[in-house]
């Protein structure tokens, strides 16, 4: 019978599997392989190479439906990256062609409708392999870029998070098919009531898989974006303090707008200043950020510290 029970590092890993079969395939994702006899979870992750932190997120979600806080930077992305990428394969390579495999040969296939069923199957099938087949050529590709410390433009885990199609109930009207209107004999039957266990427990492990990209890897990776873009904004800052020389590259003009913004005026303001038309105001703003590649008034405001545009005594009149 199944523990209701948060697992923890100390636990024997052998009794995380007796108490929840299921996990077995989670293991082979995570690349745990087996016969590690009495060893506890925190000793079979530390030898086999595995974020122990991320396998017991993992398994508690699995097991128990508990999900940390968004906020957790324990949580290692490349550890689940691997993991649903594996699982991706094991869907892919496996699961969808054994369940065929098993149709196949249960149907009559000298009859139409047994044909209509495979076809059903593979258009559901097929839809699975293109929403997985698109996380692997664009969704992983950008996190892999993110664990290196580089930012791509134009794209962000909410993209795929908003477009994370549902893909779950696509086998429904399959099954129903088959439970209402393939009457066999005993021995087909059975077969038909095999396969669609396999289609049942294929649609429970589908929910599953879609639930940890949304509710643990989407997060993960959104957190990952945030260290990515706060360590690319130090970095910048850190090599205008260590290279104070970059200024020369502004001209004095770009500098006296630069000024007028940390004080708080709007581009016609600036105009009307330093009498010059908006259109100007805006071509020297983006000349600014085109050679400073800062785009916040925070950036320029520290920048124009360091750099002695403005006294730094500016900070305490904010």
């Amino acid at each position: 019978m199944k523990r209701v029970k948060l697992y923890e590092a100390d636990d024997k890993m052998i009794d995380l599997i007796s108490d929840n079969y299921s996990i077995l395939q989670g293991l082979s994702a995570f690349g745990i392989r087996l016969g590690f006899g009495d060893k506890t979870v925190q000793e079979v992750c530390g030898e086999q190479h595995v974020d122990c932190y991320t396998f017991l997120v993992v398994v508690n979600y699995l097991i128990n439906g508990y999900t940390p806080k968004d906020s957790d930077d324990r949580i290692s992305v490349e550890t689940l990256l691997k993991y649903i990428h594996a699982s991706h394969l094991y869907c892919l390579e496996f699961q969808l062609p054994s369940i065929r495999h098993k149709l196949e040969s249960t149907l009559d296939m000298d009859e139409g409708l047994a044909v209509l069923i495979l076809r059903l199957y593979d258009e559901y099938a097929r839809e699975i392999k293109l929403h997985m087949k698109y996380e692997e050529k664009t969704l992983f590709p950008y996190v892999e870029s993110l664990l290196r410390g580089e930012q791509k433009p134009n794209y962000n885990v909410d993209v795929f998070s908003k477009h994370h199609g549902d893909v779950v109930s696509k086998f429904q009207e399959l099954k129903n098919i088959i439970i209402k209107y393939l009457p066999q004999d005993g021995l087909a039957n059975n077969q038909l009531t095999t396969t669609l266990y396999d289609i049942y427990n294929n649609e429970e492990w589908l929910t599953n898989h879609s639930n940890v990209e949304d509710i643990l890897f989407v997060p993960a990776v959104r957190s990952l974006e945030k260290k990515v873009k706060s360590d690319d904004v130090s970095a910048k800052l850190s090599g205008m303090i260590n290279n104070p020389e970059v200024t020369e590259t502004l001209s004095d003009r770009e500098k006296e707008i630069i000024v007028c913004l940390v004080q708080g005026m709007s581009n016609k303001e600036i105009a009307s200043h330093l009498f010059i038309s908006v259109n100007t105001v805006i071509t020297h703003r983006r000349n600014i950020v085109r050679k400073l590649q800062i785009h916040s008034l925070a950036g320029l405001t520290i920048y124009a510290i360091v750099n002695n545009l403005i006294d730094r005594k500016f900070l305490s009149e904010m």
